[in-house]
């Protein structure tokens, strides 16, 4: 093959894992490819909370950036981290085979988890904060930031009783305590678990060669749970799940909004089949802004500028 795929990564851990499992993808395929590791804003701004950042693709965007100045020629992205809205020039080409889609608590010792008394949990997501406030309305939830690693740490180092990551990408850098809880009551976010490849839309080459990668079954779920999340219009800034699975030709869906604080909760389940599954994201969507879904989101943002 004569051009050499130039891969835009992250430089975190995970994110190299990630890239480097593309690379071995395509080198397999036939394919020259190198890595091009990047620094990301949501890597480097790590005293602010995401949604007091208030950016959208904080940790896509230098890669962007990169690919549209010809740095780089694809990109490999954590899918949930990937705005719904790609930039101008740039297409998704290939989401790989989905892994797990549960978020899981790492702790010190779970006992707390029965008293009633108060217990701290750490994360940087508003959707894990308010679906962990919504089952444990007397525990306080502290901000963490950082990559995986250093996110850890920090659970080691404060006197928190836990701190809730995504299960998938402890496991893929073996950093899975064999006690961790999975937390299967949580309803994950849109293509939580999903590797997400990105090129140029005028660069046939490497989009031919993305395309032997994609899995279909994982790019229509992330697809109606991504359509989910732009129709709310949720980004980095509201607390909203959702999961689509796919098994004997059926799309099983359910989606949440939930306000900040947990108290309120609008959700939606349904269950269709899999040749009809075509604008299910946005059309669960719509339901939960008719239930009243609209009111909070507009609450949430609300509450939001009056944090900026």
């Amino acid at each position: 093959m004569s051009k050499i795929i130039r891969i835009g990564t992250r430089d975190s851990e995970l994110a190299l894992w990630q890239a480097t499992t593309v690379q071995e993808k395509l080198e397999k395929l036939g394919y020259d490819t190198t890595l091009v590791p990047t620094k990301s804003m949501g890597d480097q701004v790590l005293d602010k909370p995401l949604y007091e950042l208030g950016v959208t693709g904080i940790f896509t965007k230098a890669l962007d950036v990169a690919m549209l100045q010809g740095q780089i020629d694809i990109a490999v992205h954590s899918m949930k981290d990937v705005p719904t809205q790609l930039p101008k020039g740039i297409v998704q080409a290939a989401v790989l085979e989905r892994a797990i889609t549960h978020d899981i608590l790492v702790h010190k010792g779970s006992s707390f988890l029965e008293s009633s008394g108060p217990a701290t949990i750490a994360t940087g997501s508003l959707r894990r904060k308010a679906q962990w406030l919504n089952r444990f309305p007397n525990h306080q939830v502290v901000d963490l930031r950082g990559n995986v690693n250093t996110r850890l740490i920090k659970l080691i180092e404060n006197d928190w009783q836990g701190a809730i990551f995504a299960q998938a990408g402890l496991e893929r850098i073996k950093l899975l305590p064999k006690d961790a809880i999975q937390l299967d009551w949580m309803i994950p976010a849109p293509a939580q678990g999903a590797m997400l490849v990105v090129a140029m839309e005028k660069d046939k080459f490497s989009r031919e060669a993305l395309g032997k990668l994609n899995d279909p079954d994982s790019e229509i779920a992330t697809k109606i749970e991504r359509d989910f999340l732009r129709t709310l219009e949720g980004g980095c800034t509201a607390p909203i799940g959702a999961l689509a699975q796919i098994k004997d030709q059926k799309v099983f869906f359910e989606g949440v909004v939930f306000s900040l604080d947990g108290k309120q909760k609008i959700d939606i389940k349904k269950e269709v089949k899999l040749a009809e599954a075509k604008g299910l994201g946005e059309t669960c969507a719509k339901e939960v802004l008719a239930k009243g879904g609209d009111k909070l989101m507009q609450q949430i943002r609300n509450e939001n500028s009056a944090l900026h």
